[in-house]
């Protein structure tokens, strides 16, 4: 009797440890922190599909560097894994996001590794599915409001009176229980903010840098 539930306690425990496994593996990928240096110029995102060929050159004639498939918990190629290749993934939302650096009429050039700042290029299945960067915070920034990344520079938390860096400073953002995105416009956002004392706090906030690092990013859930 003994030996039986030792048997099971250890099937159960190899479930366990696999589920929770698999979770980690294929949970959300949402940015946390501002954009790296090997991805700032970067033009927009595009959804990718799950079976991706990557080539060097905007061609089908040219040399294949990657083909990359995935579906909710795995894939392929391990070599660069679900966080370096996509910017955003929630698989319950069927989005599938990546870095843009470049596009044309028929094909987009992603970055495929984004520890690396390696790129290649895709051609498009969708001519819809390519987004500038005020596309998606227009269109999901408005829709989820903007949440502030972790380790962006104190300074992009001044609300100002207009979208200037000299612009007076009219408030600030402390706890902010919501960023309601109102407009983009240019490098700077108006939004309506609800900190923790209940105060609502609008104008201008600067959401990336001049360089295009990102301070802001839509609170997609």
């Amino acid at each position: 009797m003994k030996k039986i539930l030792l048997i099971i306690g250890f099937i159960l425990t190899m479930v366990l440890y696999m589920g929770l496994n698999n979770q980690a593996y294929s949970k959300d990928i949402i940015p946390t922190h501002p954009n790296i240096s090997t991805t700032v110029r970067t033009v927009g995102l595009y959804q990718v599909g799950d079976d991706i060929t990557i080539y060097k050159e905007p061609s089908q004639d040219s040399f294949i560097l990657y083909r990359v498939r995935w579906n909710g918990d795995e894939f392929f190629p391990e070599s660069i894994g679900m966080q370096n290749f996509f910017l955003l993934f929630l698989p319950k939302k069927q989005l599938a996001l990546v870095n843009v650096v470049d596009v044309t009429d028929d094909w987009v050039e992603i970055v495929y590794n984004n520890s690396t700042g390696e790129t290649g290029w895709i051609k498009k299945d969708d001519p819809y599915k390519f987004m500038t960067w005020i596309n998606f915070y227009n269109s999901y920034g408005k829709k989820y409001g903007l949440k502030i990344l972790k380790a962006a520079p104190e300074s992009c938390k001044d609300i100002k009176a207009s979208p200037e860096d000299l612009a007076k400073t009219i408030s600030t953002i402390n706890v902010p229980q919501k960023i309601n995105l109102n407009v983009i416009r240019g490098n700077w956002a108006l939004v309506s903010v609800m900190d923790l004392d209940k105060t609502p706090k609008t104008g201008y906030i600067r959401w990336r840098s001049d360089d295009g690092v990102r301070y802001f990013f839509p609170d997609v859930k």
